[in-house]
């Protein structure tokens, strides 16, 4: 089952609406008791239906959930679409400039503050949640992997695992150098990331990049699944097919 309704979020873009998707497993109500880890996601338009996504095509994700009986819940929000660059300021930890683009204000700590003050507390107050930490997991593409790396780390006292699939790591890549070094990230921090191998060529220098982070991660003891995904590209397509792989590793070892 999933839910599906209209919010604003004033603080980062007015009175503009956008939709939340909560997926919540069938076999809930038949077990009324039974609480649930939740997966926040970002880009949600993206997630569940083929007729949101931006390019027609999404991940999937409730087939996949219903089809493994998945004991998860899934609560994920759309981005803004303002043509003004608007989902690169929305999930831009940082500040950048790019080529064809200009200059970017970053507001991705402003997204995140909603997203724990705000949101969680809606889903968890709504929803039969387990909203400790340890049950708590983030996870998104592209720009939305760049903000799950950053939510894991920089929110660690709310997210304890985060799915990072082809993060924008190439976005002000010293100060997410330095941020990745000096967050406070407890021990059994759990990390998927990928990069496609047909993405690598998208921006300069992205293998040393890409494993110059995950370097750092595992120096800071992150639990690590890092793999580069054969033929993978920058693409709903592509990621659908990488559920299996960031699923096991947010669930692994998990009571």
């Amino acid at each position: 089952m999933i839910d599906k309704w209209s919010i604003t979020i004033p603080e980062l873009s007015g009175d503009e609406p956008r939709n939340v998707y909560v997926y919540l497993p069938d076999f809930a109500e038949e077990n009324p008791e039974q609480r649930f880890p939740v997966l926040y996601m970002f880009d949600g338009h993206n997630v569940f239906f083929d007729e949101d996504a931006t390019y027609g095509k999404s991940w999937g994700m409730q087939e996949f959930a219903e089809d493994s009986a998945l004991p998860l819940i899934i609560a994920a929000v759309e981005c803004t679409h303002d043509p003004n660059n608007g989902r690169l300021s929305e999930y831009s930890p940082f500040a950048f400039s790019e080529e064809g683009l200009g200059r970017i204000r970053g507001r991705g700590r402003q997204t995140m503050e909603w997203m724990i003050h705000s949101f969680k507390p809606m889903i968890d107050k709504k929803y039969p949640t387990l909203p400790d930490r340890e049950h708590s997991f983030i996870a998104g593409s592209s720009m939305g992997g760049l903000m799950s790396l950053y939510a894991v780390t920089e929110y660690n006292a709310v997210f304890s695992r985060a799915a990072a699939l082809s993060p924008s790591i190439w976005v002000a890549s010293g100060r997410l150098d330095r941020m990745l070094r000096e967050a406070e990230i407890a021990p059994g921090t759990v990390v998927y990331m990928d990069y496609g191998e047909n993405e690598l060529s998208n921006h300069p220098d992205m293998i040393r990049r890409f494993s110059r982070v995950a370097s750092i991660l595992m120096e800071r003891g992150v639990l690590l699944n890092c793999r580069i995904v054969p033929d993978g590209d920058h693409c709903e397509a592509s990621w659908e097919r990488q559920i299996p792989f960031f699923m096991d590793t947010l669930f692994y070892g998990l009571e």
